[in-house]
Protein backbone atom coordinates (compact mmCIF):
# COMPACT_ATOMS: atom_id res chain seq x y z
CA UNK A 1 0.00 0.00 0.00
CA UNK A 2 1.42 3.35 -1.03
CA UNK A 3 0.96 6.42 1.13
CA UNK A 4 -0.40 9.60 -0.50
CA UNK A 5 2.23 11.87 -2.03
CA UNK A 6 1.35 14.83 0.25
CA UNK A 7 1.75 12.67 3.34
CA UNK A 8 5.17 11.42 2.15
CA UNK A 9 6.22 14.99 1.34
CA UNK A 10 5.19 16.27 4.78
CA UNK A 11 6.88 13.34 6.53
CA UNK A 12 10.07 13.97 4.56
CA UNK A 13 10.00 17.68 5.42
CA UNK A 14 9.52 16.89 9.12
CA UNK A 15 12.43 14.46 9.00
CA UNK A 16 14.68 17.06 7.35
CA UNK A 17 13.63 19.69 9.89
CA UNK A 18 14.40 17.33 12.77
CA UNK A 19 17.82 16.52 11.30
CA UNK A 20 18.53 20.23 10.87
CA UNK A 21 17.53 21.03 14.45
CA UNK A 22 19.64 18.20 15.85
CA UNK A 23 22.59 19.29 13.69
CA UNK A 24 22.18 22.96 14.59
CA UNK A 25 22.03 22.21 18.31
CA UNK A 26 25.11 20.01 18.00
CA UNK A 27 26.99 22.82 16.24
CA UNK A 28 25.92 25.26 18.93
CA UNK A 29 27.00 22.89 21.68
CA UNK A 30 30.35 22.31 20.01
CA UNK A 31 30.90 26.04 19.62
CA UNK A 32 29.99 26.63 23.26
CA UNK A 33 32.38 23.94 24.50
CA UNK A 34 35.87 24.89 23.23
CA UNK A 35 37.48 22.34 25.57
CA UNK A 36 36.07 19.56 23.42
CA UNK A 37 37.38 20.97 20.16
CA UNK A 38 40.27 18.97 18.72
CA UNK A 39 43.66 20.64 18.49
CA UNK A 40 45.97 21.12 15.54
CA UNK A 41 49.16 20.15 17.36
CA UNK A 42 50.71 18.22 14.48
CA UNK A 43 50.35 21.12 12.03
CA UNK A 44 51.32 23.74 14.62
CA UNK A 45 54.37 21.93 16.06
CA UNK A 46 57.20 24.49 16.44
CA UNK A 47 55.01 27.30 15.04
CA UNK A 48 55.06 30.47 17.11
CA UNK A 49 53.32 32.88 14.70
CA UNK A 50 50.41 32.16 12.36
CA UNK A 51 50.71 34.63 9.48
CA UNK A 52 47.63 34.72 7.25
CA UNK A 53 46.87 37.00 4.31
CA UNK A 54 43.17 36.58 3.54
CA UNK A 55 42.49 37.33 -0.16
CA UNK A 56 38.83 38.36 0.00
CA UNK A 57 36.85 38.50 -3.25
CA UNK A 58 33.26 37.86 -2.14
CA UNK A 59 30.30 39.91 -3.34
CA UNK A 60 27.60 38.26 -1.20
CA UNK A 61 27.15 39.92 2.24
CA UNK A 62 25.68 36.81 3.88
CA UNK A 63 28.57 34.68 2.63
CA UNK A 64 31.17 37.24 3.72
CA UNK A 65 29.56 37.45 7.15
CA UNK A 66 29.91 33.68 7.54
CA UNK A 67 33.54 33.74 6.38
CA UNK A 68 34.38 36.59 8.76
CA UNK A 69 33.00 34.51 11.64
CA UNK A 70 35.22 31.60 10.59
CA UNK A 71 38.23 33.94 10.29
CA UNK A 72 37.54 35.19 13.82
CA UNK A 73 37.32 31.58 15.00
CA UNK A 74 40.63 30.86 13.23
CA UNK A 75 42.24 33.75 15.11
CA UNK A 76 40.92 32.41 18.42
CA UNK A 77 41.93 28.82 17.56
CA UNK A 78 45.50 29.94 16.95
CA UNK A 79 45.55 31.84 20.27
CA UNK A 80 44.04 28.86 22.11
CA UNK A 81 46.85 26.67 20.82
CA UNK A 82 49.67 29.05 21.77
CA UNK A 83 50.27 30.52 18.30
CA UNK A 84 50.29 34.30 17.88
CA UNK A 85 48.05 35.24 14.93
CA UNK A 86 49.08 37.90 12.44
CA UNK A 87 46.26 38.50 9.98
CA UNK A 88 45.97 40.75 6.97
CA UNK A 89 42.63 41.09 5.20
CA UNK A 90 42.96 42.24 1.58
CA UNK A 91 39.58 43.16 0.09
CA UNK A 92 39.28 43.23 -3.69
CA UNK A 93 36.66 42.87 -6.40
CA UNK A 94 33.02 42.96 -5.35
CA UNK A 95 33.92 42.70 -1.66
CA UNK A 96 34.55 46.46 -1.70
CA UNK A 97 30.82 47.01 -2.08
CA UNK A 98 30.36 45.15 1.22
CA UNK A 99 32.89 47.21 3.16
CA UNK A 100 31.50 50.56 2.03
CA UNK A 101 29.14 52.63 4.14
CA UNK A 102 27.21 53.63 1.00
CA UNK A 103 24.14 51.37 1.01
CA UNK A 104 21.65 53.43 -0.99
CA UNK A 105 21.12 50.81 -3.66
CA UNK A 106 20.97 47.59 -1.66
CA UNK A 107 17.69 45.74 -1.02
CA UNK A 108 16.27 46.26 2.46
CA UNK A 109 16.32 42.53 3.20
CA UNK A 110 20.12 42.58 2.69
CA UNK A 111 20.80 45.51 5.03
CA UNK A 112 21.20 43.27 8.09
CA UNK A 113 23.93 41.26 6.34
CA UNK A 114 25.85 44.44 5.51
CA UNK A 115 25.51 45.51 9.15
CA UNK A 116 26.77 42.09 10.29
CA UNK A 117 29.80 42.43 8.01
CA UNK A 118 30.57 45.88 9.45
CA UNK A 119 30.22 44.63 13.03
CA UNK A 120 32.43 41.57 12.43
CA UNK A 121 35.07 43.76 10.79
CA UNK A 122 35.01 46.05 13.82
CA UNK A 123 35.38 43.02 16.13
CA UNK A 124 38.31 41.67 14.14
CA UNK A 125 40.02 45.08 13.97
CA UNK A 126 39.97 45.26 17.78
CA UNK A 127 42.24 42.21 17.97
CA UNK A 128 46.02 42.59 18.08
CA UNK A 129 47.95 42.01 14.84
CA UNK A 130 44.98 42.46 12.49
CA UNK A 131 45.32 44.78 9.49
CA UNK A 132 42.83 45.43 6.67
CA UNK A 133 43.34 46.81 3.16
CA UNK A 134 41.06 47.70 0.25
CA UNK A 135 42.16 47.68 -3.38
CA UNK A 136 42.11 50.96 -5.34
CA UNK A 137 41.82 49.02 -8.63
CA UNK A 138 38.61 47.37 -7.41
CA UNK A 139 37.33 50.70 -6.10
CA UNK A 140 37.81 52.20 -9.55
CA UNK A 141 36.18 49.24 -11.34
CA UNK A 142 33.20 49.06 -8.97
CA UNK A 143 32.91 52.85 -8.59
CA UNK A 144 33.42 52.81 -4.82
CA UNK A 145 34.32 56.12 -3.22
CA UNK A 146 37.34 55.41 -0.96
CA UNK A 147 35.87 57.86 1.55
CA UNK A 148 32.98 55.46 2.17
CA UNK A 149 35.16 52.54 3.30
CA UNK A 150 34.55 51.30 6.82
CA UNK A 151 36.87 52.89 9.38
CA UNK A 152 40.23 51.19 9.89
CA UNK A 153 40.53 49.77 6.38
CA UNK A 154 43.55 51.17 4.55
CA UNK A 155 43.18 52.11 0.90
CA UNK A 156 46.11 50.64 -1.09
CA UNK A 157 47.18 50.73 -4.73
CA UNK A 158 46.65 47.08 -5.61
CA UNK A 159 45.92 44.15 -3.29
CA UNK A 160 47.56 41.75 -5.75
CA UNK A 161 50.78 43.65 -5.04
CA UNK A 162 49.96 43.46 -1.31
CA UNK A 163 49.52 39.69 -1.58
CA UNK A 164 52.92 39.37 -3.27
CA UNK A 165 54.51 41.37 -0.46
CA UNK A 166 52.82 39.49 2.36
CA UNK A 167 53.54 36.09 0.84
CA UNK A 168 57.20 37.11 0.44
CA UNK A 169 57.18 37.84 4.19
CA UNK A 170 55.92 34.34 5.02
CA UNK A 171 52.17 34.92 5.17
CA UNK A 172 49.98 32.06 4.01
CA UNK A 173 47.54 33.30 1.40
CA UNK A 174 44.03 31.97 1.90
CA UNK A 175 41.55 32.85 -0.87
CA UNK A 176 38.00 33.71 0.14
CA UNK A 177 35.93 33.55 -3.03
Amino acid sequence: MSLPFNFRLQAGALCLAACYLVGASTLTLAADAPDTKPDDSRALANVETGKIAWDINVGNPEKLSLYLKVMDETYEDLKRQGVEPEMVFTFRGPSLQLISTHHAEIPLDQERHYEAVAELIKTLQAKPNVHMEACSVAARLFKIDPGTLLPGIDFVGNTFVSQIGYQSKGYAMIPIL
